[in-house]
């Protein structure tokens, strides 16, 4: 007689690394997203080892069942979702940090550690890991890379993808593979590091990042501008980005979320403006390039610019901007959040569209961006309870992925395809780009186990 999937894994695995109750493993099935299905797994896996994790894949290859791999479940597109009948390999329990080295500027670390954890660690070496989602006090690295996530600071030190030297990977038939390096340069051969960054888990479990690191910058101080309009602020992100300026931070938030986060937390923020944008520097001299910025956006019109005193102010607009999607969630109880990159020169005609398109489905959608890379997150905020408003509040989304491809833009530009992008994923690369990766899966994971119905 054949043996059972739990059986097999029991093989290999401790009893506690094991869930099989049903009201445990349910609440596994899903990420932070809307509108997006899930399925019921068939267990949930905690391994603590590489061992463990090339055990899982070889089971799940021997019985093909699919497998979903997991962080925090952080995530914004379903890419986390659960399929009926899978493996979730929650990899949360492998959250070591293996290596710091001052002289090679490199973390080494497990999937599971928890991207705030790894950035104190690194501070206690005067040393600086940039990437910090808005998530960063729970997100894991695994899921960082399964995602190439951003953040706020993205302006001036770049995404997860430029920091991931190396990694290893357990393959869905449980082999093991090294890609990258842990030295500043190396070109040998095809860069499979780079294709693993961003797939969501399609391709491969992440099981070890050889991470690079920075010196530990200066103290940021950070500048708030008020804004008569949308369009002014981001005419002054267009003369901040083309005066050569480098924002540590370069962020706007529309009077619809500066309203949320004052509703939710009592910020004190300006509800009478239209468009808050916050600045930030890093350098030496943080207060003359605030000085600098602070004129350009009197210049675009800005009727108030007010720049922090220190570090503790600053602090305070930063968690003002950082509680945006919290605050827009609390405002109808849900949301579907977008994630649509435009370039700098488009900005405002993305915000004025995404007003129109409020205005067009009679519903609340507040704006906040990385205003300096153009990385926009219009959020959609709707009654999950009234069926009326959910088909708006997908329609509408629908029209602002739409929007943003007809102004030279990308349907994500750090939340990642998942579930809920996977058409507009074929509308962006077209049939020649979908069958290409879809070729690229099939040499990894020719029997379709890893993170199935995901992508394409």
């Amino acid at each position: 007689m054949s043996r059972t999937l739990i059986e097999l894994l029991r093989d290999g695995l401790p009893d506690e690394a094991i869930l099989t109750d049903p009201d445990v493993t349910s609440s596994y099935a899903h990420d932070m997203a809307s509108f997006c299905e899930a399925g019921e797994p068939a267990v949930v896996v905690l391994p603590r080892t590489v061992e463990q994790v090339q055990h899982v894949m070889r089971t799940a290859t021997e019985l093909r069942v699919p497998v979903v791999p997991q962080g925090a479940r952080t995530g914004l597109s379903g890419a986390a979702n659960a399929s009926d009948g899978c493996i979730v390999l929650s990899l949360v329990k492998m959250d070591r940090i293996l290596e710091i080295s001052p002289v090679d500027r490199i973390a080494v670390v497990e999937p599971g550690v928890v991207n705030a954890t790894l950035s104190r660690a690194v501070g206690e070496h005067g040393l600086y890991y940039p990437p910090d989602p808005s998530s960063w006090e729970t997100c894991t690295i695994g899921g960082n890379i399964g995602t190439a996530s951003g953040g706020l600071c993205c302006v001036k030190y770049g995404v997860t993808a430029e920091y991931v030297l190396g990694l290893d990977v357990v393959l869905a038939d449980g082999r093991l593979m090294s890609t990258g390096r842990r030295t500043a340069k190396g070109v040998a051969g095809y860069d499979l590091t780079r294709l693993f960054v961003g797939s969501e888990g399609s391709l491969g479990i992440v099981v070890r990042a050889v991470l690079a690191l920075k010196p530990e910058p200066p103290q940021q101080l950070v500048l708030a501008a008020e804004f008569p309009s949308a369009r002014a602020a981001c005419d002054a992100v267009c003369r901040i980005m083309e005066g050569g300026h480098v924002p540590s931070l370069l962020e706007l938030m529309d009077r619809t979320t500066v309203k949320a986060v004052n509703a939710l937390a009592q910020m004190g923020l300006p509800e009478t403006t239209e468009a808050l944008l916050l600045a930030a520097f890093d350098t030496p001299d943080p207060a003359a390039d605030l000085a600098a910025v602070g004129a350009l956006c009197e210049a675009a019109g800005a009727t108030q610019v007010v720049p922090a005193e220190d570090a503790a102010e600053s602090e305070m607009l930063l968690q003002a901007r950082r509680l945006s999607l919290t605050a827009l969630e609390a405002v109808k109880g849900s949301t579907m959040i977008d994630d649509v990159c435009v370039p700098r020169s488009k900005l405002a005609e993305m915000l004025e569209g995404v007003e129109r398109i409020g205005e067009k489905y009679d519903l609340t959608v507040g704006v906040c961006a990385h205003a300096g890379d153009g990385n926009t997150h219009p959020t959609v905020c709707f009654d999950a309870a009234d069926p009326d408003e959910g088909r708006r509040a997908r329609e509408s989304f629908d029209e602002i992925m739409a929007l943003g491809l007809e102004l030279g833009g990308t349907i994500t530009g750090e939340h990642g395809v998942g579930v809920l992008k996977k058409e507009w994923l074929a509308r962006e690369i077209g049939p020649v780009g979908v069958e290409m990766q879809q070729a690229v899966k099939a040499a990894f994971d020719p029997h379709s186990l890893l993170n199935p119905g995901k992508l394409f």
